[in-house]
């Protein structure tokens, strides 16, 4: 028989070509947008008589001797000289190669840090390769990399892209982002291209002011992160745009057959205390957006106890007073179980009347109790259904799912958003959203990541709660927080102390839950005080829960699990141990457990030193922030600068494009440029902006969708 050709195999991927791919460096443009760490500069020849001590240079230089010393350890060293003079170069890592290219009589090119010492210069594993060829007319790139990608090959692969990829350019006619200008020859002023900028910042020219490259303030630098903001503006406006030709519920009250008031009413007849303007422009936003057809998409911000749950209360009524089903979503089962409890109180007598009932949906229920509760979401009876993730598994089949609301929404990962905006699909339609966040996002943030939402924001406080005071102590004074503590039992007062961790880890030296209870206890004779965390079986965490909110105990120790949605307003004294190892929002979030009540409140912030007695800068920035102001916008504010976007949105779960180039900081002038030209851009030049995105987000762009 013949023999039957067969098509080659495909060539396995190479370790570099597969750390390339865990890198995210899959197309061309990709590899493009790969900017350097750094630089250095390989373009010039520093006689060695020049190098000043700790400078970084380029030498070259004759091998006079090399040898292998055993002693004191394995090292070996080489001397060289140029016309100039001589230095030593030293390796404790080295193969035999090494020691063929530095044989005696060969002439180098050296390129390391310059140590002088009592024996003369010296270089400590240096770069060095056999001298010739001519010297590169741009400095050299440094790029971020990974094991199994070395440098060499990592530039070869950018070159190689820079010279495929499409950069053609994406701006409409006669459009130019500003500060992205420079001289030209000609003596006029001409805008850095895409292609222009792009190759200029992976092989400037020796010229160039590197302070200008290390701060991004080059003009090819303003390029890059003008189209940056415009790829994410232009997506987050179509994301709008698609929503907006969805269809949702139109959610009106409806007059009850028997002639009752509407739910919502009826809630505001029976609540023990009046809404807030703030809470009532905020709740008219809401509604008018649920009695259109289109899905709100609209996030709800409002400071630690600002009253957001009553405001999603109300909206929830409006849900099911015309016919349709609710779902209320938290991150944990404590904050899950904080609005079960208040949803309960509120509304459960009101639907009862109507045969309708308050589902409980989380992850570690009974088998038996979750079938109970799935029956009552799948017939419709479940009026409302709060709870954690669980709310979203496949298994969950809502009736008509109407309104989602996502309280501390930032905490969820974008898949799961995404899951629950699916549950109205066999009708054709998506749920309205309303997301809340006690986390307020600053200006800039809002304008950026969330510019296809609507912002609600409830900037007053209700009526008695009464102001923090805020207390940065050192642990050394431990003992004197403690006889306070003491004190505010005896005056019937509760107090929460959190720690950082559960139990003892070697690799931090920090205070713990168990530990602390354990000494507190010790030290409080007489005062029941309970610890909460995570690892604790649900019912204890109940119990110990309820004894705390019951006035039985007077002192909480738990991690950071009481950080939002515990609500005891007998509380009136917050204790963070370790307070430098937490952000500035979940201090916030923390303080915000206190000041519920009408007695005076306060937060002690103790931190902890290092061996000098210091903090660090970034920690003393933080505690100072907290101690100035219990301004939340103020604080989000600061946080943004302190920790960048990335970090503020929870966005390592979220699956947000992040910018990678631009800081929100410094380039507002940018993003308002962004702002702008986007919508103008998808009515003019829809293909131009289609590319544009693709380019500059590739799939990523979906995930803004949530």
């Amino acid at each position: 028989m013949p023999a039957v050709s067969r098509p080659a195999a495909p060539a396995a991927p190479s370790a570099a070509q597969k750390a390339l791919q865990k890198m995210g460096l899959r197309r061309d443009i990709d590899l493009a947008l790969h900017l350097p760490l750094r630089y250095e500069d390989e373009t010039r020849i520093t006689p060695l008589a020049s190098a000043r001590d700790g400078q970084t240079v380029q030498i070259e230089a004759t091998v006079t001797a090399c040898e292998v010393q055993l002693r004191p350890r394995r090292q070996l060293l080489v001397q060289v000289e140029d016309a100039t003079g001589s230095c030593e170069l030293r390796f404790f890592s080295f193969y035999p190669s090494h020691q063929k290219t530095m044989a005696v009589g060969n002439r180098l090119r050296i390129r390391g840090e310059v140590k002088g010492g009592f024996w003369g210069r010296q270089m400590l594993h240096p770069a060095f390769r056999l001298a010739g060829g001519e010297l590169p007319a741009a400095l050299t790139p440094v790029y971020p990399t990974t094991a199994g990608l070395p440098q060499p090959y990592l530039r070869r692969a950018v070159v190689s892209a820079l010279g495929r990829v499409d950069l053609s350019d994406t701006l409409p006619p006669g459009v130019e982002p500003p500060h992205a200008m420079y001289q030209g020859q000609n003596g006029l002023q001409r805008s850095w291209g895409l292609r222009e900028a792009l190759t200029f910042l992976h092989h400037p020219t020796p010229d160039v002011a590197l302070s200008t490259l290390e701060d991004h303030s080059h003009p090819a630098w303003q390029r890059l992160k003008a189209e940056e903001l415009l790829a994410q503006q232009l997506s987050q406006h179509q994301s709008r745009r698609e929503r907006d030709r969805l269809r949702a519920p139109v959610l009106r009250p409806q007059p009850a057959q028997d002639g009752a008031l509407p739910l919502h009413e009826q809630l505001m007849a029976v609540l023990p205390f009046d809404l807030t303007a703030a809470q009532r422009r905020v709740g008219e936003e809401i509604a008018a957006d649920l009695a259109r057809r289109v899905p709100m998409h609209r996030l709800l911000q409002g400071d630690v106890g600002s009253g957001k749950t009553i405001v999603s209360a109300l909206a929830a009524c409006l849900a099911m007073d015309a016919g349709w089903q609710c779902a209320l979503m938290a991150p944990t089962e404590i904050l899950a179980e904080q609005h079960f409890a208040k949803m309960i109180g509120w509304l459960e007598p009101l639907l009862a009347a109507r045969g309708r009932k308050v589902a409980w949906l989380v992850g570690r229920q009974k088998k038996k109790d979750r079938t109970v509760m799935l029956a009552l979401v799948a017939s419709g009876e479940a009026a409302l259904v709060v709870g954690t993730h669980a709310v979203i598994q496949e298994q969950v089949q809502f009736k008509n799912l109407a309104l989602a609301i996502i309280d501390e929404q930032h905490r969820f990962g974008v898949v799961q958003r995404l899951a629950l905006r699916q549950k109205l699909a066999a009708h054709g339609m998506e749920p309205h959203m309303l997301m809340m966040s006690a986390t307020p996002i600053p200006r800039t943030l809002a304008m950026s990541y969330y510019a296809d939402l609507d912002v609600s924001v409830i900037d007053e406080l209700p009526p008695g709660r009464t102001p923090i005071v805020t207390k940065l102590i050192a642990d050394s004074r431990k003992d004197e927080v403690i006889e306070r503590i003491g004190a505010q039992v005896e005056a019937g007062r509760q107090v929460y102390w959190v720690c950082p961790l559960i139990e003892e880890s070697e690799a931090l030296d920090l205070s713990n839950a168990t530990a602390t209870h354990a000494d507190l206890s010790e030290a409080l004779p007489g005062v029941m005080v309970g610890l909460l965390h995570s690892r604790m079986p649900t019912a204890e965490k109940k119990a110990v829960m309820q004894l705390f909110s019951s006035g039985q105990m007077g002192v909480l120790v738990s991690t950071t699990v009481i950080e939002v949605g515990v609500d005891v307003p007998n509380a009136s004294l917050m204790v963070i141990e370790h307070a430098e190892r937490f952000g500035l929002s979940q201090l916030h979030q923390l303080r915000g457990r206190v000041g519920r009540g009408a007695a005076a409140s306060a937060c002690v912030l103790l931190y902890s030193t290092n061996d000098s007695g210091r903090v660090g800068e970034t920690a003393k920035e933080r505690l100072r922030a907290m101690a100035e102001t219990n301004d939340g916008f103020e604080i989000a504010r600061r946080d943004l600068e302190i920790r960048g976007p990335g970090e503020f949105l929870g966005a390592r779960q979220s699956g947000d494009a992040l910018l990678r180039f631009a800081d929100l900081a410094t380039d507002t002038h940018l993003l308002e440029w962004a702002r702008e030209l986007a919508p103008l851009m998808l009515d003019k030049y829809p293909e131009l902006a289609a590319k544009h995105v693709a380019r500059w987000l590739g799939g990523k762009s979906d995930y803004l969708k949530a």
